[in-house]
C-alpha cells in the first residue's frame, strides 16, 4: 500500500470521527458551553486538566490566540506532555492514588468553578480522583473521555469506576479503544491516532459555543487575539488586566 493511500486513509479516519462527534455529541457540546457561560458570567475560574497526550487538548484552550482568556491550565509536574525523564513515568503517575487530591487542594480551584477533565480511556484512578474530589470542593466537571473504553477495558481505580461515572457531564470522543486508526501489512501493529485532533477539535467547539452564549446574554467574551497581528498584544493586555483575577497563568 502506497505511503499516500495511507495518508488518505488516516484523513478519512479522522474525518469520520469529526463528523461522528459534531452529530452525536451536539446536545452535549451545546450543555458544556452553556456551563462554560454560567460559570465565567458568575465570576467563577475556568480550568482544564489532562495528563499525558491528554493534556495536549487541555493547553490547546489555554492562553490561546482566538480563545477565552479565562481558560486556565492544572497542571501536575512530571504529566504535561512528554517532555519528563522518562516519559513513561507520566503513565506511571496516573496510577498514584491520592494525588489527585494533593494537586486540587493546593490549587486555586474553588467552589463554584468549572474543571474540564481530559482522559481518553477514563480508566486510571488520577482522572476517577480529580472527578470525585473537584465535585467534593464544589466544582462542576465536564469528562472528555471516549465512552467504549468502559466497556471494553477494567477500570484501575479501586471503585471500578471510570472519569464519565462522576462528571456533571461528559463529552464522548467516539474515538475506538487503542487510539490506532490503521492497520497495514508489514507494521506489527495498529497505528494511526485520532485523540487529539479529535478531543481538541470537541474542546475548542466548546469555547466557541461558550462565546456565542455570553454573546447572547449581553457579555462580551473575553477572547485573545493572536500576538503576530497589529495590535494583539495591547488587545491581550486590556483583557488580562480586566479578568487578572481570574486568569493564573499570568502571574
Amino acid at each position: 500500500m502506497s505511503e499516500s493511500k495511507l495518508a488518505g486513509q488516516y484523513f478519512d479516519a479522522a474525518i469520520g470521527l469529526l463528523q461522528r462527534v459534531r452529530d452525536e455529541e451536539a446536545e452535549a457540546i451545546g450543555a458544556a458551553g452553556a456551563l462554560v457561560a454560567d460559570t465565567a458570567a458568575a465570576g467563577g475560574r475556568l480550568f482544564a486538566f489532562g495528563a499525558g497526550h491528554s493534556s495536549l487538548p487541555a493547553q490547546d484552550v489555554v492562553y490561546r490566540a482566538g480563545g477565552l482568556a479565562l481558560m486556565n491550565l492544572l497542571p501536575i509536574p512530571g504529566m504535561v506532555g512528554v517532555d519528563v525523564m522518562p516519559a513513561t513515568l507520566g503513565s506511571a503517575l496516573e496510577r498514584v492514588d491520592g494525588l489527585a487530591g494533593v494537586v486540587l487542594d493546593n490549587s486555586p480551584a474553588r467552589a463554584g468553578d468549572l474543571l474540564f477533565i481530559i482522559s481518553l480511556s477514563g480508566r486510571n484512578p488520577l482522572p476517577v480522583e480529580m472527578a470525585m474530589h473537584a465535585r467534593s470542593l464544589g466544582l462542576r466537571v465536564i469528562g472528555v473521555t471516549s465512552v467504549a473504553y468502559a466497556t471494553a477495558t477494567a477500570s484501575r481505580h479501586r471503585s471500578g469506576d471510570f472519569l464519565k461515572d462522576h462528571c456533571d457531564l461528559v463529552l464522548d470522543s467516539k474515538i475506538p479503544v487503542g487510539d490506532a486508526e490503521l492497520t497495514a501489512d508489514g507494521v506489527g501493529a495498529p497505528f494511526a491516532p485520532a485523540s487529539t485532533v479529535v478531543t481538541s477539535a470537541l474542546m475548542q467547539a466548546v469555547i466557541a459555543t461558550a462565546a456565542g452564549e455570553l454573546a447572547a446574554r449581553g457579555i462580551d467574551p473575553p477572547m485573545l487575539r493572536s500576538g503576530n497581528v497589529d495590535g494583539g498584544h495591547d488587545w491581550n493586555k486590556q483583557v488580562m488586566a480586566e479578568y487578572g483575577d481570574r486568569i493564573f497563568y499570568h502571574r
